[in-house]
């Protein structure tokens, strides 16, 4: 979808929800996410929806064809994961969401590879992460920490 006024990233993930109305409200209360982007036909059903974060853009639909889902009709299964990068405050960006009712799945903890994140399932059972680099760590640290090997791909 071209739209002459929204920042257009390469990728935009896209997730379905049974009520993508609700979704909006929820992720922008529990997520501080925001509604860029709204398309209504004539009774007010929501026919495309967007919200950002940073430089960040998700597409909120619905199941409109039998092969979307969302994870709540479909016993929570999960075919991805959203991965959402903070400049600050990570703890209480997990403190918000789980006032608003997400299920943290993982709390706040840092990583070898220098960033803090946290894991939380929405109120229909998508996954996302949320990470806020917390300390700079080069391939040599992260090979230590892991047994892993890094290789450089450009």
């Amino acid at each position: 979808m071209a739209t002459p006024d929204l920042k257009r990233p390469a990728f935009i993930p896209s997730l379905v929800y049974r009520d993508n109305r609700a979704a909006l409200d929820w992720l922008a209360k529990a997520f501080g996410f925001e509604v860029s982007y709204l398309l209504t036909d004539s009774s007010g059903k929501i026919m495309h929806a967007e919200m950002t974060y940073g430089d960040g853009v998700v597409m909120v639909g619905s199941e409109f064809a039998d092969w979307t889902r969302s994870p709540a009709s479909v016993g929570g299964k999960n075919t991805q994961r959203i991965h959402v990068r903070l400049e600050r405050g990570i703890d209480e960006h997990c403190e918000r969401a789980r006032r608003a009712g997400a299920a943290i799945v993982m709390p706040p903890a840092d990583q070898f590879y220098g960033d803090r994140s946290y894991m939380a399932a929405d109120v229909e059972g998508h996954h996302w992460t949320f990470s806020q680099t917390v300390r700079h760590v080069s391939y040599e640290e992260i090979e230590r920490a892991t047994g892993f090997k890094h290789q450089a791909t450009a």
